[in-house]
């Protein structure tokens, strides 16, 4: 997998409404009851967003646990080859904090980089015309901060050596089906449909 498209599918899982899946297993670092919750939700957005709601907005709440289990169950189920966590933190006013862990062993790589990295990175959530995207305000390696134009040089080199589309993490990405805006609160996020 490329950077490109762990850089896209992490911002698909932060927005969480993706495809519906199934198959779980009671063994995992996660609550499957917690990524149950956001499968349900998944499946009434889908449903509820075929219905004509009057013009008034619906919308769902989900705790950042049920997020994170979600993440961990796409992550796990999907088999990831680089990515193998992303944990996300939600405060007030759409503003994110979160890990994500990179195991590039096995990849073919220029020297200076790392086969496995942690990188946290703090953000801010802009939604705008069913489109939404990450302003990083803070990005760090390991605890030493990066500036975030370092994340579009590794997503370049990823590309490159894939020979795929190079993106750039300041990209808009269309929102999930059926999704208008979404809010973040201390520990949750409210998805609006």
């Amino acid at each position: 997998m490329t950077w490109p498209l762990i850089i896209r599918k992490m911002i698909f899982l932060c927005f969480v409404f993706l495809l519906s899946l199934t198959g779980f297993s009671e063994e995992k670092n996660y609550r499957l009851a917690d990524a149950q919750k956001v499968l349900q939700a998944i499946d009434k957005v889908q449903q509820e967003s075929l219905q004509d709601s009057g013009g008034k907005l619906r919308f769902i709440t989900l705790t950042e646990s049920e997020l994170n289990a979600y993440i961990a169950f796409r992550i796990e189920k999907e088999e990831e080859e680089l990515m193998k966590e992303l944990r996300l933190k939600l405060f007030e006013g759409n503003k994110i904090e979160g890990k994500i862990h990179i195991d590039l062993r096995g990849q073919e790589l220029p020297r200076f980089i790392r086969p496995e990295m942690n990188l946290y990175f703090a953000a801010d959530l802009q939604v705008s015309k069913g489109e939404a995207k990450f302003n990083i305000r803070q990005l760090f390696l390991e605890g030493q901060p990066i500036q975030p134009y370092l994340l579009d040089l590794i997503i370049a080199i990823s590309a490159k050596l894939s020979k795929t589309e190079a993106s750039s993490i300041n990209d808009w990405y269309e929102l999930p089906y059926g999704i208008r805006d979404i809010k973040t609160h201390k520990g949750k996020a409210v998805f609006y449909y």
